[in-house]
């Protein structure tokens, strides 16, 4: 077991411990089709997600990822599209819990990395599953493989840690 301390603009002094290896022993009900480090290379959330948050991942992650330390860009994004909801919007849902104050993406790094919290991973695996009516909707109304049909879509399934190049 490793234990980790996290100090950025969010997280002061939090800590967690990796139980599992990296990447290993996931949920049943929880099959991502991209990793983190791809999802971070392939373009995700305008590139503001993670600029402040490179010490408490594996530097590889970072060696590729199109981030934008400034501001948001979302022409870093892999469909060049901006698919996301501000944290307010989140915040006012009730989705942000204290342990990942950046929401779903932070919770699959830290889960992906070997950290679990049972209570909150199954919430945060329900809500992975919700998010495939999109796969649904963009089968349904686009030529397999078209890339330009339904981007937003699209990226919204790439920030749910799904592959949106397979459908």
């Amino acid at each position: 077991m490793k234990k980790i301390t996290v100090n950025d603009k969010m997280q002061r002094g939090y800590q967690y411990v990796l139980v599992e290896t990296s990447g290993r022993n996931f949920h049943s009900d929880f099959r991502p089709e991209v990793t983190p480090k791809e999802m971070l290379e392939l373009g995700v959330f305008c590139g503001k997600y993670m600029t402040d948050c490179k010490n408490e991942f594996p530097k590889n992650w970072f060696q590729r990822a199109k981030l934008s330390p400034e501001k948001r860009n979302c022409l870093l994004n892999y469909f060049q599209i901006d698919a996301s909801m501000p944290l307010s919007h989140w915040i006012k849902k009730g989705w942000i819990f204290k342990d990942d104050p950046r929401g779903w993406f932070q919770w699959y790094c830290r889960y992906y990395q070997g950290r679990r919290i049972k209570e909150e991973d199954e919430r945060q695996i329900k809500r992975w599953k919700a998010i495939k009516r999109h796969l649904g909707a963009v089968k349904k109304n686009c030529k397999a493989r078209d890339l330009n049909c339904r981007k937003k879509q699209r990226q919204v399934l790439l920030h749910w840690a799904y592959d949106p190049r397979k459908i």
